[in-house]
């Protein structure tokens, strides 16, 4: 699964990085605990209807996927993952991933591993190379139907996403048994086009998609208080060797 990730780059760098040619005001805040429900990067792609035009789009959305018929906001904080094996059968993703797909950019994520003895050990995954990740993540468009807080006055429009996960194989596959689907910047652009809008099409479209090569390292456990962000949460801890034995597994 994917339930924290680290987002530490500044609008120019996502700009550089994902080709975006037009981005919501405003600069990025790094967050190195990101969790759901918060506010994340979204990168989309608006089709013009007159010219045919296609633009790539930095906007905010909220982490969580609330489906268009939800009484409440709170509906979305129980979908912030989806699998890709049932994305295109279950309602509440199926018209996302057709229509409306969009890639949350990440510097890396946490997981947990979890120990013999039950206890868990918290991991980070970052891009390689210090590139950035690109979750595979549909969005939708939800209007709060009534006053049910004072974030979401009635009549609000609230952007929101989730990201997709799958079956993990080999070296992330003992950490964890999904992982985030990450899209490649080969294949960012077929990815975001909304012509790619038929089941068939999302189906190739996410088998071409490759495992990710990502090596963890051990981090220490404050990650797991969303109340503590900051630079140190990646850290490696002193003497870790997940990191010498996760590339070995890779090579």
């Amino acid at each position: 699964m994917c339930g924290r990730f680290v987002i530490a780059g500044n609008k120019a760098d996502l700009v550089d990085a994902f080709d975006i040619d037009e981005a919501a005001e405003g600069e990025v805040e790094p967050s190195w605990n990101v969790a759901p429900t918060q506010t994340v990067q979204l990168v989309v792609e608006h089709l013009d209807p007159e010219t045919g035009e296609l633009t790539r789009h930095l906007e905010r959305a909220r982490w969580g996927l609330i489906p268009s018929w939800a009484a409440s906001a709170a509906v979305g904080a129980r979908m912030i993952n989806a699998r890709s094996e049932t994305l295109l059968e279950k309602p509440s993703f199926r018209t996302a991933a057709l229509k409306r797909r969009g890639i949350v950019p990440a510097d890396g994520y946490y997981e947990w591993r979890r120990n013999s003895d039950g206890s868990k050990t918290p991991l980070y995954l970052p891009g390689g190379g210090g590139a950035h990740l690109g979750f595979a993540a549909p969005y939708g468009f939800w209007r709060a139907p009534a006053a049910t807080s004072e974030e979401h006055p009635r009549g609000t429009w609230v952007l929101s996403c989730t990201i997709i996960t799958r079956p993990a194989d080999d070296a992330l596959g003992e950490i964890h048994d999904r992982t985030p689907v990450i899209v490649p910047a080969e294949l960012r652009g077929d990815w975001l086009d909304p012509h790619n809008d038929s089941k068939g099409a999302v189906r190739d479209l996410l088998a071409a998609i490759p495992d990710p090569r990502l090596v963890p390292r051990e981090v220490g456990t404050r990650v797991g208080s969303v109340r503590n962000n900051g630079p140190e949460l990646i850290e490696p801890l002193p003497g870790d060797t997940t990191a010498d034995a996760g590339q070995q597994r890779l090579l």
